[in-house]
């Protein structure tokens, strides 16, 4: 071929992106042969690398078109290492545009003077506005002191710079950091109990490698599209794909085998699986012997784990740490200290029967292993006892068990919407055992995975975050169920209850700064937020977001962010493997700022000197390259061989310590002998390790909330009984309705709800979808407005009738802002449940009370308008 003639599919994007972006300024006459360079010189054109980071947990490289200062097009980037992610995105991300120039942008900061809710606000400069939000966290705090005042950055992973500025001010001013992840209902808390970790997850092109992929309640086709496609190669390399979940998703139609199981049953189809397993002796005991608590023997007299210290001729390893506890195994005809340090039991420790220890003041008592007690807790669960409870056809439960126990490697797919349930962790902790006894953690392409947003920190963001120099100043802690004033999450009210180990306010929140984060939306009871702001108890509400959401009309002040091409940024994403930037591809619009600029402003006001620690003599982007520079250099084993220069030139892909070129979870473990837990950034070990004391995998929890509720094994517990029947008991025959609110495939929660592309699919209107034969029922048709109701609220969507909904249920697809709703808000439906048992530690993002979007019940009529 003619070397002039040769086409790079490089050269194509580029030519394309670049007739695109011209033609969009208004230079139709481009030819269809013209180079970018000759264009140029009609005006600037450029390309500037950056990542789409909206918490859908993809974070895709885009190359910004930007032509003389505008962004006219937006494309994938296409230059990973690994050529399994090459190209990355969605149309979300290639419509941003739509958002960075619509109609709803900030364009400077704003004071409300009207009631809250209603769009009346004060222009204000920058120094007046900074100025007098500062003077008010400045009385706030001398009132009610620093920790009623309470900071929410969301996710980290999405913005290293900004959100660690937020976590930086909070440090120096003893604010409160409030977790997003629990607030949010993401945090799997099954993770924390079972592995002592906050999450753990296979990056996406390592579902490739697995040979019998299971999803509980997890739906990638919709919600993870840059990496749905993995799941479809996976199947071609010859993976089976089994869905479990009440309704026909998009992944289920790709699905080897679904099954319409009830909603929240998970746990029960588990432990029918984990019988077979268990009765067939189908399970790796070399595995669990050696990695897991089943051979801890526990008493029977106080169902605690035998400790070894109480233990007649045993002793504590003199080197344990104070972290850690020995417990005690049998082998040989005798006890046996567990090093918690170490796993070196013999392979013929006890896993089954009863013995007689003599304890160290003379008496004995009765013991059972762990193992024992889950076979006894799982014989319950017969095929036939199983189907009563879930659907789940009974013929299928031994072939499956089978199945996944004979094939290597076996992964679980455990999504958000699952574990967004009271009894979420029990769910979790029954998947997690299924690969546990079959031995399928700790290598490539195995595993139980958790998925639900960027919270995760890949490297230590310390240095940043805190402030190293000032040991001291640290931020106060606390949980977004002190926000609730409901019945029975009265803390604002009463302070915390027993169970509490949350550091509580002494005056409740008085104070709020959002920044990513549409609470009066978003969250549950956003209704009770709006009374909080509306009566005053809620006294000052700072937004940082560059568009103007239905929260911004709560705010007291409005201190404008930027978009994510609008400035200097460090992002990471738990599904893949790389460190981006985001790069300013055009200077921030109107008279909106960058975050860390924001805060070290905003430090100087509240406390004069504070803003030395916000490098103030650079500009926001210099700063922010000093911030990222800062983080290579202390960012720990995982930030080896990264550098400011490298991320400059595109994503950077960050080291782990395991060979091959995949990260695989658990290996420093399972093929390198530590012991449980490996790190959870920001959290040093020491604070996460104390969730599995005995440095093994968890399947028995001895702390007493867990004794006194009955979930120290993972049992099965149904939905409702302990939630919605014992807060109304009419509930039963009033709301037999289950709403689960699931994610969309048009927006990232309540991100490109205004988008004008993305609201075009969905014809303009908010989508409630029932089963048929439910609407029939009621006298409701496709395209009837709805009004979904309970005791606590009330939304009003359209009506899609889909058979693939199971009977009983009602979806609702979250993030809608209220305008797109008539004014009511899906939220104001659900209750704001905590569990006890999430109760037990308090570890901000780790081990926290989690809200349950899904434990709801309610009903639906044909709305009257």
């Amino acid at each position: 071929m003619d070397e002039k003639l040769k086409l790079t599919r490089r050269k194509f994007l580029q030519v394309s992106a670049a007739a695109g972006a011209v033609a969009a300024a208004g230079g139709m006459e481009l030819a269809a042969h013209a180079a970018p360079d000759e264009e140029a010189k009609k005006g600037e054109l450029k390309y500037v690398r950056t990542t789409c980071a909206p918490n859908c947990t993809g974070g895709c490289g885009q190359q910004a078109c930007v032509y003389n200062g505008e962004i006219k097009d937006i494309i994938q980037a296409s230059d990973y290492e690994d050529p399994e992610h090459n190209p990355r995105g969605c149309l979300k991300g290639i419509s941003f545009s739509n958002l960075i120039y619509g109609p709803n942008r900030m364009h400077g900061p704003l004071k409300r003077v009207g009631k809250p809710g209603e769009d009346e606000f004060e222009e204000l400069s920058w120094e007046d506005a900074l100025d007098q939000a500062g003077a008010e966290l400045r009385r706030i705090s001398d009132t009610y002191g620093p920790e009623s005042i309470a900071c929410v950055v969301q996710v980290a992973g999405t913005g290293h710079v900004a959100k660690g500025a937020i976590s930086r001010i909070a440090t120096l001013n003893g604010w409160a950091m409030m977790g997003g992840y629990e607030m949010n209902g993401d945090l799997p808390m099954s993770a924390p109990i079972t592995f002592g970790v906050q999450s753990e997850e296979l990056e996406t092109y390592c579902w490739l490698d697995a040979k019998y992929i299971m999803c509980f309640g997890s739906n990638p086709m919709q919600t993870r599209i840059p990496d749905a496609h993995f799941l479809n190669e996976a199947r071609e390399n010859g993976a089976k794909l089994l869905v479990f979940d009440p309704c026909f998703t998009a992944t289920a139609a790709k699905a080897d085998e679904w099954y319409s199981i009830k909603p929240s049953s998970d746990a029960a189809v588990a432990l029918g699986f984990a019988k077979v397993i268990l009765d067939e002796k189908l399970y790796d005991a070399d595995f669990i012997r050696k990695f897991t608590d089943m051979p801890i023997l526990i008493r029977s007299d106080d169902q605690k784990k035998l400790l070894a210290a109480d233990v007649e001729g045993l002793e504590v390893p003199a080197d344990m740490p104070e972290y850690r506890q020995a417990f005690v195994a049998y082998s040989k005809g005798k006890p046996v200290t567990v090093n918690p340090e170490k796993f070196d039991l013999p392979m013929d420790t006890l896993l089954e029967g009863e013995v007689t220890i003599r304890l160290k003041d003379g008496k004995t008592v009765k013991c059972r292993p762990v193992f024992d007690l889950l076979s006894e807790m799982a014989s319950q669960w017969t095929p036939e006892a199983v189907e009563a409870e879930t659907d789940m056809p009974a013929s299928e439960i031994a072939r499956i068990a089978r199945e996944m126990a004979a094939t290597k490697p076996v992964h679980i797919m455990y999504g958000a919407s699952n574990y967004q349930w009271y009894h979420g962790d029990l769910k979790g902790r029954a998947l997690s055992l299924l690969v546990a006894l079959t031995g399928n953690i700790g290598h490539l392409g195995d595993g139980f995975s958790t998925y639900a947003g960027q919270y995760k920190m890949r490297y230590k963001g310390a240095a940043w975050w805190n402030v190293p120099e000032l040991p001291d100043r640290k931020p106060a802690g606390t949980s977004f169920a002190y926000m609730l004033d409901y019945t029975l999450n009265d803390y604002a009210k009463n302070g915390p209850r027993p169970t509490m180990t949350c550091p509580f306010p002494k005056s409740g929140i008085k104070a709020w700064i959002l920044y990513c984060c549409n609470a009066f939306d978003q969250h549950n009871i956003a209704n009770v937020l709006r009374e909080q702001v509306e009566s005053g108890q809620l006294e000052c509400v700072i937004t940082l977001d560059f568009q103007k959401t239905t929260t911004s009309k709560y705010a007291h002040f409005c201190l404008p962010g930027v978009s994510w091409y609008e400035k200097t940024e460090l992002v990471s994403t738990p599904i893949h493997p790389y460190a981006q930037l985001m790069q300013p591809a055009i200077e921030p619009l109107y008279d909106c700022k960058p975050e860390l600029w924001i805060m070290r402003e905003l430090a100087k006001r509240v406390n004069p000197g504070d803003e030395k620690y916000f490098y103030p003599d650079l500009d926001p982007d210099k700063a922010a390259e000093e911030v990222i520079k800062l983080t290579c250099e202390t960012g720990g084993i995982e930030m080896e061989g990264v550098t400011l220069e490298k991320l400059k030139k595109g994503p950077v892909k960050l080291h782990h310590e395991n060979p091959g070129r995949k990260r695989i979870p658990f290996y420093e473990q399972i093929q390198g002998g530590q012991p449980f837990p490996p790190v959870s950034y920001p959290m040093t070990i020491d604070k996460t390790a104390q969730f599995v004391k005995s440095g093994r995998i968890e399947f028995y929890k001895d702390e007493d909330t867990f004794i006194k509720v009955g979930e120290c094994l993972p049992v099965h517990k149904p939905p409702f009984e302990e939630t919605e029947y014992v807060l109304n008991p009419a509930a039963r025959d009033l709301y037999k309705y289950t709403y689960i609110t699931r994610n969309s495939i048009h927006r990232v929660h309540s991100t490109h709800s205004n988008n004008q592309m993305m609201r075009e699919l969905q014809d303009d209107s908010a989508k409630v979808y029932l089963n048929p034969d439910d609407a029939s029922e009621k006298g409701v048709k496709a395209g009837d407005l709805v009004e979904v109701f309970n005791d606590r609220g009330r939304l009003i969507a359209e009506a899609v009738l889909d058979p693939g909904v199971r009977t009983m249920t009602v979806i609702f697809e979250e993030g809608w802002w209220s305008r797109y709703t008539h004014g009511t808000s899906y939220n104001t439906l659900l209750y704001p449940w905590i569990n006890p048992v999430h109760e037990v530690y308090f570890v901000s993002q780790m081990w926290a009370p989690n809200t349950s979007w899904n434990e709801c019940l309610v009903d639906f009529k044909k709305a009257e308008m």
